[in-house]
Formats: structure tokens, sequence, C-alpha cells
């Protein structure tokens, strides 16, 4: 399944015994369960069906169960003969579902190897958005994580509801012969590929619109798919050309290079543009990697310029059925050459443009071929940065009394007496002395503090934190340190953490970290935050506490450096406005704003957009670094670093960004990088440090959030200029902030004449770090 819409569960599941079937391809639908055989105990199939008594009440009559979950481990499952889906041409599952409105509920796919073997694995979706109302859900077979065989499936089990001691229904639940079709719309026509003419926004790259001179060929790469944020943050595809849906789509997913569209309804497009290329004499056609259902159609529209820098576009479709392609739920390489589409000016090549789907498409990468052959486009293999080798330490055993800090006994206080608790968003389930924690969004995290105010932990310094768990490691373990006023009415609030890579330090129970490998001031500690998740399968907890000594024989690795988190200036009397990127037409206002008012800034800018030559930013940038501003690192498409899925997609951001920033301002490079969204965690901290070839590079924060992101565009704007007062009286002095909206924009002049009332001299992050390499004041 692909990673943002994915779940994973432990689940008390069915194990079914798969049977051997015969596979012919469908006629009709087929149909599992309406309910009509439910006093028998099974379903329309004859096999059996229930909660194994999971739930607080159930129920069935016309053509649904209805049920009530309890507050954990509920769920209701579905078995049946053994059905080769793919094969058979069954291109998804469809039910009925009622559940709160705004509810969700986990959706599992049980597959076994094959129609001749016992068991099965669990494979994972979670449907969001419920309506309240009793609705048809169609589930495509495809794009389910843990890569399903789906010609072996052999249950279903709906689980994990967001609600419980609610009502709830499911019913008439089949297997769709054919596609997994998408709802009409009230008009049949599809919306025409987009013009200059529209809202879209149309970037041309003057490095990446060649026109072919060389006799050496080799695939042009139109898009790999290579990160998520970069398509549908940045709306920009690998030729660093405008890509979008236009808000569409139901979702666009990408992992693993290749892209799910799920489109809401016929009316849906995708497209890809390529600037204005000339492909005469060199590109015979484009090829691309495709799974989609049996069944499956859409249309495919080729767009080009009648002159290259014109707002005019003309365009030539053909339909899947035109291009002779057929899907049969496994991915294959299919291509057209431009020669299928009649009065084509292959000159002067636009775009490529995806429409009128009746189901959803997984798209591999996407080239022009070369010649009259199609081949496809290879992608290289991800690397990483060498991280520094892998050493391991000594581990004494400690004087220290050994402390236990959570058993998970209450929901409110942990065996200290002191809170623990999940970030709003976060998934946590108690029961039996144990914590299931779930999320799909690395930046939330689990609380659990030794004091209210600090706790001095200097005589634990050379203890172990222990953590025993099962599931998944793949998050990071932080320890907070308080502000110097032990005030969390004080900004920052807490004022750093060190992060420490839950998997490095792991087996498959237990965790123990040193506590000397956490870099913060033991004196003002405040507790242990678990954070940073990458993936969405569970982790369940049941102790956590600080240990004297580790296991006899336990591998204890070294500690890898983790840069400094910093929220506040350091240097006294000092105030630093930290900008992060916003659109590209204000950017010219914002210097002049800054210029107007005396001040030093520092800018922290995503590369990608800054090599887009159509948008004037590195030119506005240059002239910022000119004037003496700082210019610092953001990433190279926005993503949230910590939740990207290994160290090869973190390293491609960084040393992008990093490229990118050198190409621009003439080998510069910097040591100061904000995370989008704030997002942080143990594994982007340490391959900063890789990137950069520098233990200690500056992780930036805020302590003073002018909330643009809340309030720029809802109808009290003026509640960014609130946060800002709220803030900058509770201590802070460092801002973030966007240049994105126009409300933003009129108000900095405000904020800046703010932040100078209060006596404290303006200068530039790096200033107020007093960084020695910082230009002097």
């Amino acid at each position: 399944m692909l990673p943002d819409r994915r779940l994973l569960t432990g689940l008390v599941g069915l194990l079914a015994t798969a049977a051997k079937v015969h596979a012919q391809a469908c006629k009709s639908d087929l149909l599992i369960d309406d309910f009509s055989k439910w006093t028998a105990g099974t379903n329309n199939v004859d096999w059996p069906n229930g909660d194994d008594g999971s739930m607080n009440q159930i129920a069935a009559s016309s053509g649904e169960v209805v049920f009530v979950p309890n507050p954990t481990g509920s769920y209701f499952y579905e078995s049946f003969q053994c059905v080769a889906a793919q094969t058979q041409g069954y291109g998804g599952i469809r039910f009925t579902i009622q559940g709160p409105a705004g509810g969700s509920v986990a959706f599992e796919l049980q597959t076994s190897s094959d129609c001749n073997t016992s068991g099965y694995n669990s494979s994972y979706t979670i449907l969001t958005g419920l309506t309240g109302q009793r609705q048809t859900i169609t589930v495509p077979l495809i794009g389910f994580d843990n890569n399903p065989n789906y010609d072996a499936v052999v249950g279903l089990v709906w689980s994990e509801f967001s609600n419980t001691n609610v009502r709830w229904s499911i019913g008439n639940i089949a297997f769709m012969c054919g596609g997994a079709s998408i709802p009409p719309v009230s008009s049949t026509s599809v919306a025409p590929p987009p013009t200059t003419t529209t809202n879209t926004r149309r970037t041309t790259i003057v490095t990446t619109t060649p026109t072919p001179t060389s006799s050496v060929c080799a695939n042009l790469l139109i898009d790999d798919w290579e990160s998520q944020s970069r398509l549908t943050f940045l709306n920009y595809n690998a030729m660093a050309q405008s890509a979008s849906d236009d808000g569409t789509m139901s979702s666009i997913v990408v992992s693993s290079r290749r892209v799910m569209l799920t489109p809401k309804n016929r009316e849906s497009y995708f497209y890809s543009s390529f600037g204005c290329l000339n492909a005469q004499n060199k590109y015979g056609g484009i090829s691309m990697r495709i799974r989609a259902a049996r069944g499956t159609t859409f249309d495919v529209t080729m767009a080009y310029f009648d002159k290259c820098g014109s707002s005019t576009i003309k365009t030539v479709t053909q339909t899947s059925a035109q291009l002779k392609w057929t899907f049969d739920g496994t991915e294959k390489l299919y291509w057209f050459p431009f020669s299928v589409y009649s009065g084509l000016d292959i000159t002067k090549l636009d775009l490529i443009y995806f429409s009128n789907f009746n189901a959803a498409v997984i798209l591999g990468p996407m080239s022009f071929y070369c010649g009259s052959t199609a081949t496809e486009y290879i992608a290289p293999a991800a690397v990483s940065s060498a991280a520094p080798p892998r050493q391991t330490v000594a581990t004494p055993a400690s004087n220290a009394k050994a402390m236990v800090i959570d058993t998970f006994a209450n929901k409110d206080t942990n065996s200290l007496g002191e809170w623990h608790g999940g970030d709003d968003g976060m998934t946590v389930t108690f029961g039996n002395n144990m914590i299931t924690i779930r999320t799909n969004d690395s930046d939330l995290g689990w609380n659990t503090q030794l004091a209210n105010k600090c706790a001095d932990m200097r005589g634990y310094a050379s203890a172990y934190l222990h953590i025993a768990y099962s599931g998944s490691n793949k998050f990071s373990v932080a320890m907070q340190q308080h502000n110097a006023a032990c005030d969390d009415q004080i900004k920052p609030y807490p004022e750093t953490w060190d992060s420490l890579e839950a998997a490095r330090y792991a087996s498959a129970s237990d965790i123990y970290m040193p506590i000397n490998h956490f870099n913060i001031n033991l004196t003002r500690a405040i507790g242990f935050n678990l954070r940073g998740f990458y993936s969405t399968d569970p982790t369940y907890i049941t102790k956590i506490e600080i240990v004297d000594k580790v296991p006899s024989g336990w591998t204890m690795p070294n500690k890898l450096p983790s840069g400094k988190l910093v929220f506040s200036c350091t240097r006294p009397n000092s105030f630093a406005f930290a900008i992060d990127d916003g659109d590209p037409k204000y950017s010219q206002r914002v210097m002049e704003m800054v210029k107007q008012a005396g001040i030093p800034v520092t800018f922290f800018t995503v590369g990608l957009p800054l090599l887009d030559a159509s948008n004037n930013l590195s030119k506005v940038y240059k002239e910022m670094a000119i004037r003496g501003h700082q210019i610092a690192l953001h990433s190279y498409t926005h993503p949230k670093m910590e939740g990207l899925p290994d160290t090869a997609s973190i390293d491609w951001e960084y040393n992008n960004d990093i490229g990118a920033v050198k190409q621009v301002f003439g080998g510069m490079t910097s040591n100061y990088f904000r995370p989008p969204f704030g997002t942080e965690g143990a594994r982007m901290r340490q391959q900063l440090a890789v990137a950069l070839k520098t233990p200690n590079p500056y992780i930036v924060g805020w302590s003073i959030d002018v909330e643009d992101w809340i309030w720029a565009e809802s109808d009290t704007p003026e509640k960014q200029l609130d946060a800002f007062k709220r803030d900058l009286k509770k201590g802070g002095n460092l801002v973030v902030m966007h240049y994105l909206y126009e409300s933003t924009i009129k108000l900095i002049p405000e904020f800046i004449k703010l932040a100078k009332a209060t006596g404290k001299t303006m200068m530039r992050v790096d200033q107020c770090m007093e960084d020695p390499n910082a230009p002097p004041l």
C-alpha cells in the first residue's frame, strides 16, 4: 500500500484455509455477503463471517450488519474460498458502509502466496471521510501495502474504527467484476488540458527544454515519481515543469517511484508538462509502466504549441482502447509512437494529459523513448550518503537507582504521577498495561514527563533508558530540555531536545539508550517524547523506565552527530526574522519591505523553485545575499523530512537542496536548515550532519509563529498579528513566517515595528546564534 494511505494494525484475524480455484474470467460481480444467511453463521458463499465476540453489540438485517464497536479490539471479518481476483478480472471490493461523519476505518485484505497454501498475509488501507450516511465504497485491488497477491484473496477485515460506542453498518459486500469504477458526474464532458489562460501555474525551465542535437540518445525522463512533495506540494515533474491534477483527483500518492491516481469522477485529470520540447529526429514516442485493473480505461491527450512562448495550444486525443492498451492488474510497459496522434507537431510539445478515468491507475516512470523502438527509462538505484561506520561503545553499569517512568496503567498519568499523552491526531490505544501507537503523521508524538517543571537527571547520566516494545521501531526517541526559567509559559518550551533513532538501539523486543547519548542540559529535563514515526505499522509499548545496566551481551551503537536544534536566539538582546519561501510573486515586495526597515533577515529557501528560471526567485535571492541577508536551506521539495521512508530519500532532499544553492549562489552553502513543517527526528538530523560534513549543523525552529498557515486566508487574517504579539509577550525572539499570502505581506511592517519596540537588535539567525562564522554585527 502506498505510504500515506496505509494503516497496519495488530488484529486477532481470521485464518482462512485457502483452496485452489479454477480461474475463469468474471461475467458479473461476486457477492460475498448480503447477510441473508447471518442466522446460519455464514455469508453468501457459505464461509464463516463475524466479529468473534469483539463488538459491544452486533446484529444483521436488510442487507447489512449493524454493530457498535468496543473502545479497543473490535473487528468484523468475511472469509471465502481463495479468489484469483486478478486472473478472474475482479478490479475491486465494493460494499456499503455507514459510520460517523468524518470517521475512518482500517480495511484489511488477506491474501495467500497462492491458492494451494494455507495461512495469509495482511495488507491494509485506511478509509476516511465517511459522510454519516449509508454510502457505497469501492476499494480498487491495486495500491495495497506489502505487495499482496491479488490472485489469492482469502479474507476481508474491517477494524480500527475511529469512533466507538456508536452505531456502524457494513453491507452488500462483493468482488466487482472489471475495473473499480469511478462515479459519473452530471456532465459527460471532460475538462480540456490546461492552458496559460487558466490559473494553473505553468513554468519554463531554460535548462530543461532541450532541442535534440546529439546523435547519442537516451530516454528523456518526464517523471520518475521520486518525490511526493515535488509532485503534489510544488507541482513539478522530473523535468522541473509543471505537473498537477488541479485538485480534480480524489488522491495522488507517490511511493517506490510509482504514482497512484485515484479519480473522484470522470472529470478528474492529471497532466505533466514538457515546456516547449522539440522531439523531432530524436524521440519517437512516450513509454511508461502502468498497472490497472481489468476493464480500466482512460484517455491520453498530447498538447502542442502553435509556437514556443505562445499561450495557444492544440490537442490530439487517443483513448486507451485506441492505443490498444488493455490491463489485467499487473504492471507492464506501455507506449505510443507520436505517429498515432494525427497532426501532432512534435517540434513544440507542451504536455501529456490523462483524463476520463473509469478506475484508479498506477503509473511508473514515464519518458520519451529514442527512435522507433520503444524502451523504458530505468531509474538508477537510490544511493545514501556515506554514513559514519557503525561502532559500538562500552555499557558499564551505573550507580543510578532504577526508575519506572510508565507502565500505562492510567490514561492520564504515568507511573511517576506526571502527565503523559499523545499529540492531537495520533491514534493511541490503552489496554492491559500497554499502549498501541499508530500514526501516518511524522510530526506527531507521545510524551511522558519526568516532572511538571525541571527534573535534575544528572544522577542518571550513566544510566540507560529502556523501552519494552513490539511491532515497529521506525521512530525517534527524544529527551526534552526545559527553558532556563523552568516555566512552560515562557517561550520556547521545550527549549530544545535531542533525538535518537530507535531502530539503531533496538532488538525485536527492547530498546536501550544511554542517557548520555542525549545532548541536553540534564539539570533541566522535562521528559521523553516518542516522535518522528515514519511507518504506519503499529508500535506496542509496555514499559518505559531508566535502568542501571543493559542485558549481558547487549551491543550498544555509538552516538551519531545530530546537530543543534534551536528555537530561540542565544545572543542577549537579539531578535531574528527567519522567513521561509512563499509565492515568488511576493519576493520582490518582501525584499523592499526589509530594505525599508533597515534590518538583516534570514531566508530559508526550497531548492527546486530556486532553479525555476521563470519565477525570478533566484535573481531576488541573489540580490538579498548581496545586501547581507542570510540564505539558508529548507529542503529541495518541502516534504516532512523525518516522514520519508528511508535515508536515501532524505539524502536526495539534502543533496539536491545543497546543490541548488551552490548552483545559484556560486558555490555557497549553509550549515543552517529549517525542516519543512518543523518536522524533526533522529534520521533527518543524522543525515543532515552527513550531507553538510559537520557534526553540528543548526536545525532551526521558532519561538514566534505568526500562524499564517491558519489565519492568512481566513475571515480573520488579523489574528496573525495577535499570534505574533502573543509569542512576543512570552519571550519569543525567532520568527517563522511565509510570504505566501497577501494578508501576511501587508502585516510585515507591523511585525517589524513590534519587534523593534522590544529594544532588541534585529539580526540574521547565524548572528543571533553567536556563530563565530557569521558576519560581524
